[in-house]
């Protein structure tokens, strides 16, 4: 059973095969998969649902636990293999390997800590952890009681903290005195305690020590995680779950303000998450898989830890930046550990790219196969300097396309199956069934079209709901489009039928009546060799309904020529590979841009900016670099 575990789709014969058969029978098909893994109990029935009323569920009265088939089901076979290669943000700090063995036992530690302190199926538990082992740890352990896990990225700010624990009405936070992230050292213990001002419903503290700082311990409230673990069994019956309850809640921003808590549950997201990182990454037993996300964000839930761990693979988990203590680190750590598996954002890749060649050309990166990107569509110029000097031609880079709300990878090449195309994320996964429709809702037949992507068919790890409010879930992904799954991006497909996706929609901009994508001009301004990164925007303007803005940072060497100049050669550039119609009406060069924790930039705040709005940004204590704001409207006054 085990190394059946969602067979490995390894030729495009099989692949086209498979996907048809994923289309026409969809239910037979996740069945098969569905086998692949332990269940306490089998469902009834595959699949009901209604697009309309965005109601689905999966593998109907199937009981299973999600961390018997991550960990216990590994323990007969793999035992002693690494589960977890933990590598420090300090480089002279041990790497730790956990193995599945160990890694059962401290998840079970910790269940039975949480059951101690009134921790029951179904309580929301907050997780505020830097990126160290108890984090993935603690995730497990709520998982293995069925608790429902709300991870929140311990980079948010306390209001951020607690907008969160409030939606979610979480009884517990896990957190740390603190966590270390480059050069700085945050006091993670502090912030909780600021949210926590305005959360009545936490009962219970749990403090791992990461960075031995002094911290406030609330009594009665607070508690030292290792003086627990010490007194607790390392045995912990796995609570059985049914496969539609709740495994988790994620926040994701909305565009109203408010995040959205989204809600994956049990069966279908351990079934999907599964069977696409076995395929995604055609994942070998001895292969060493390295996704830089943090388990903050859905990567980090899908491809670091539940994707990887059902499939018995050794997955890396690393505290640190990608710039500290140099330029070289991703390079250093691929080396050091003979890492196969790269999964990592364009943002991380742009910014490595502006940096010497010399970083990369220190360290021996022959033992990687396989190149994964993840979080936006990557640029022309980044998918080939990740392809020459990083894959030196010989990996596949699988640019994959999925969202928070889709659970797991929809879109994505198969590395040695599927020829891969620049700025294309390629094909669909099997079981998924994509269409274009235009603003009419009518779908668009053919190739060498583009129009608003829909999925017209659920898949297993869709989410179920945003918590605590069906009505948004609905109103958000099924309103638009009836019948379907709207994703809120464009894409394009090919004559071969390739999807590319071409930004939010909301990031198409009507100049003189042409609908222009901003992603295909932004990648034209970025080829410039001056230009390290863009973002467009439109903005109002009295002959042609809206006009460009573009946001662009510089290349260091770039910083002391003519701006003016610059500025003619860039909307040169731009007129030569999209069109004069895409000429930038404005440009505003610019230290950074505004971007979530996990890449995105924050195009909402440079819309407001470039027409001239600058107040009410909403909450931008979230965003990585919240002080870009204030630098840039600066600069437009």
């Amino acid at each position: 059973m085990e190394n059946r575990s969602s067979f490995t789709i390894n030729n495009l014969e099989k692949y086209f095969r498979q996907y048809r058969r994923s289309v026409r029978a969809p239910r037979k098909f996740w069945s098969e998969i569905a086998q692949n893994y332990e269940w306490m109990s089998p469902w009834e029935k595959v699949l009901e649902y209604d697009m309309n009323d965005a109601n689905f569920s999966w593998f109907i009265g199937g009981k299973l636990n999600i961390t018997q088939n991550a960990l216990d089901r590994h323990i007969s076979i793999r035992p002693d293999k690494t589960a977890i290669l933990f590598e420090p943000n300090d480089p002279n700090e041990k790497a730790q390997a956990i193995s599945y063995t160990e890694l059962l036992s401290r998840v079970n530690q910790l269940a039975n800590v949480l059951k101690k302190e009134g921790i029951q199926k179904g309580d929301r538990v907050c997780i505020y952890l830097p990126m160290i082992p108890e984090l993935a740890i603690s995730v497990l352990a709520c998982a293995r009681i069925g608790a429902i896990h709300s991870v929140v990225f311990a980079g948010f700010s306390s209001s951020a903290v607690a907008a969160r624990i409030q939606d979610a009405t979480c009884k517990m936070v896990i957190t740390s005195d603190g966590g270390y992230r480059g050069n700085k050292t945050i006091n993670l213990k502090g912030i909780i305690d600021e949210a926590l001002i305005s959360c009545p419903t936490i009962e219970k503290v749990l403090v791992f020590r990461r960075t031995n700082e002094p911290v406030n311990m609330v009594p009665g409230r607070d508690l030292e995680a290792a003086q627990l673990l010490e007194q607790a069994s390392n045995h912990c019956e796995p609570t059985i779950m049914d496969a539609e309850d709740p495994l988790f809640i994620l926040y994701t921003s909305g565009s109203t303000g408010k995040p959205k808590g989204m809600v994956h549950t049990t069966g279908g997201y351990m079934v999907y998450t599964g069977f696409t990182f076995k395929n995604v990454f055609q994942y070998q037993e001895e292969d060493i898989f390295w996704c830089t996300a943090d388990i903050g964000w859905i990567t980090g839930h899908s491809y670091l830890l539940y994707g990887a761990l059902l499939n018995g693979a050794t997955t890396v988990m690393f505290e640190g930046i990608p710039s500290y203590p140099d330029f070289g680190r991703f390079w250093e750590i691929i080396d050091k550990h003979q890492i196969t598996h790269l999964y990592t954002a364009p943002t991380a890749i742009r910014s490595l790219a502006k940096e010497s060649l010399s970083w990369v050309e220190k360290h021996d990166l022959s033992s990687l196969k396989v190149l994964g990107s993840v979080g936006e569509p990557i640029n022309e110029e980044a998918w080939h300097w990740y392809d020459d000097h990083i894959g030196h031609k010989s990996c596949p880079i699988v640019d994959t396309w999925w969202q928070t709300e889709t659970g797991g990878i929809l879109i994505s090449p198969l590395p040695f199956v599927t020829p891969t195309k620049p700025t294309y994320a390629t094909l669909p996964l099997p079981g998924v069934q994509p269409a274009l429709v235009d603003d009419k809702g009518n779908e668009i037949e053919g190739n060498r079209k583009s129009g608003n992507l829909c999925i017209t068919f659920p898949w297993p790890s869709i989410a179920r709901t945003i918590w605590g409010d069906h009505q948004r879930y609905k109103d958000t992904y099924f309103k638009a489009y009836p019948g379907k799954y709207f994703t809120g991006d464009g894409a394009l497909r090919d004559e071969v039928g390739y999807y590319r996706i071409t930004g939010r929609v909301d990031d198409i901009v009507i100049v003189s009546g042409h609908n222009l994508g901003t992603a295909p001009i932004e990648d034209a301004i970025n080829e410039h060799p001056s230009v390290a990164e863009s973002a467009l925007v439109g903005f109002p303007h009295d002959v042609k309904g809206n006009a460009l803005y573009g946001f662009i940072i510089l290349k260091d060497e770039a910083v002391q020529t003519d701006y003016e100049q610059l500025k003619k050669e860039i909307n040169q550039h731009v007129s030569d590979h999209i069109g004069p119609i895409a000429k930038l009406d404005k440009i505003q060069f610019v230290s950074g841009l505004p971007k979530t924790r996990s890449g995105k930039i924050m195009r909402r705040i440079l819309r407001k900016i470039a027409e001239g709005d600058f107040s009410n940004f909403g909450d931008i204590s979230t965003l990585l670099n919240p002080e870009i704001v204030e630098e840039i409207v600066k600069g437009v006054q």
